[in-house]
């Protein structure tokens, strides 16, 4: 079967863009369905963890794709550390899953981080996010857990990759990641996801 590559334009956006509200909706959706009693039928306590400055040049990105002016998928980043982009907010819109967006969105923002002069992303997601899980390992991002472990026992579920095409990395590579505090956690409840992306990778 042929598959046609979606097409879209990329929009640079900041949190108040209407074009985003599609994207906090779906996203406060996904924390309060899969994570109950950590968000207290509140998504948007994850939301609004961090400024919306942090998502803005010149250290953060937030991008959003177009279809026809309509927003099907979105994704951001900000400073970790002076040489590492953290993935926040992958999303892809409800009706338009399975189509490779997700995977177009961290392509965009890998692109745009390493163009900003980082040269290495990190991230972390949900351990009830299998599609996100999915989506990194398949491209290319090192877990930085045992991923044989159950992911409920682990947390919060740390990736990085390097963006400077040195092949695969290890939690040694990155230090200051290697020092946080992922888990185990006393209740699975506490593990707030980081990133929410909830297409299966394809």
């Amino acid at each position: 079967m042929t598959t046609t590559a979606p097409r879209y334009a990329v929009h640079r956006a900041t949190l108040s863009d209407p074009l985003v509200q599609p994207l906090l909706r779906e996203l406060e959706h996904e924390y309060s369905s899969r994570y109950p009693n950590v968000v207290r039928r509140d998504g948007r306590r994850e939301l609004d963890r961090y400024p919306a400055e942090e998502f803005e040049p010149p250290y953060g990105l937030l991008l959003i794709l177009l279809e026809a002016g309509e927003p099907v998928a979105g994704g951001a980043y900000r400073r970790f550390d002076e040489r590492t982009a953290e993935l926040k907010r992958i999303w892809t819109h409800s009706a338009q899953r399975r189509r490779g967006l997700a995977r177009a969105v961290v392509t965009e923002l890998e692109q745009a981080a390493a163009t900003a002069g980082y040269d290495r992303v990190y991230l972390t997601t949900g351990p009830r996010q299998p599609e996100a899980r999915g989506l990194y390992l398949a491209t290319g991002y090192t877990p930085l857990f045992d991923t044989g472990a159950d992911p409920e026992t682990i947390g919060r579920l740390p990736f990085a990759k390097s963006l400077t095409g040195g092949g695969r990395v290890t939690a040694a590579d990155f230090p200051p990641l290697a020092r946080l505090d992922f888990g185990p956690v006393a209740s699975t409840e506490a593990a707030t996801p980081a990133v929410a992306s909830t297409e299966a990778a394809d």
